[in-house]
């Protein structure tokens, strides 16, 4: 199997394209600040993910944003914390300020001239524009929660991208290559889907799982890069510059 195999890149964006666990532990320091808590990165991001899991769950149809919002009060709660409505709501409006990995941009750029790149995404439509501008490019299809119904890793999100990649874009399930940082929210279903998967790995030499649940076993990959650049520059080996 090679890179050149595909004509279509579908992505996960937040942890693989966008920042997400500085922009979650950003979010989160006015709340850890107004309890005045001395709760590390990591243990934070372990405990976000038990949560937002837990509440995408609950609450499949809620827009991301909101959903952030009860996230952050569930973990207010969780800590002992009584703070204002409006920090919850400021957490739910954080995600246009989580910041890009570095070589995102340029990586996107090279790949657009030679695949279809599309989003599968757990945010909402308004929440992804604001990262999309970030990231510089035109992806040729956005599917997110909010048009689904359901959040990654339900089964549903990964039968809405391959119904709908074929017939608004011709694309069949064969010429994917699923790009994607996490392995609970991506790889898992992604191989239960029967596509091939490129796995980004941000997290590459660091303990724990993160802003992500651990899974019970590693999934199998076809392609492990630890950045999106390693896979740019990976196809642009191949194809002779």
């Amino acid at each position: 199997m090679q890179l050149t195999d595909f004509t279509t890149l579908t992505f996960d964006c937040y942890g693989t394209l966008i920042d997400w666990e500085t922009g979650i532990w950003n979010a989160l320091q006015p709340l850890l600040s107004e309890g005045r808590l001395t709760i590390g990165r990591e243990e934070a991001l372990e405990t976000f993910a038990r949560h937002e899991t837990e509440q995408e769950i609950e609450t499949p149809s809620l827009r991301y944003s909101a959903l952030l919002a009860v996230v952050h009060a569930r973990l207010a709660r969780a800590w002992g914390l009584h703070v204002h409505a409006d920090l919850h709501e400021r957490f739910g409006a954080s995600v246009p300020d989580w910041p890009t990995f570095p070589d995102s941009a340029a990586a996107l750029a090279y790949l657009k001239r030679h695949y279809k790149l599309v989003i599968l995404s757990n945010v909402d439509r308004t929440s992804f524009a604001a990262s999309n501008r970030k990231l510089g490019v035109a992806f040729d299809a956005i599917y997110t929660a909010e048009d689904i119904g359901s959040y990654k890793p339900d089964d549903r999100n990964f039968a809405f991208l391959l119904a709908h990649l074929e017939a608004e874009l011709g694309v069949k399930p064969g010429q994917v290559l699923h790009t994607a940082q996490s392995l609970h929210h991506d790889h898992v279903p992604a191989e239960r889907a029967g596509l091939a998967r490129a796995w980004i790995d941000r997290r590459f030499g660091r303990s724990g799982s993160g802003a992500t649940l651990p899974t019970e076993r590693q999934p199998q990959v076809d392609f492990h890069f630890r950045t999106l650049g390693e896979l740019a520059d990976a196809h642009r080996t191949l194809v002779g510059g």
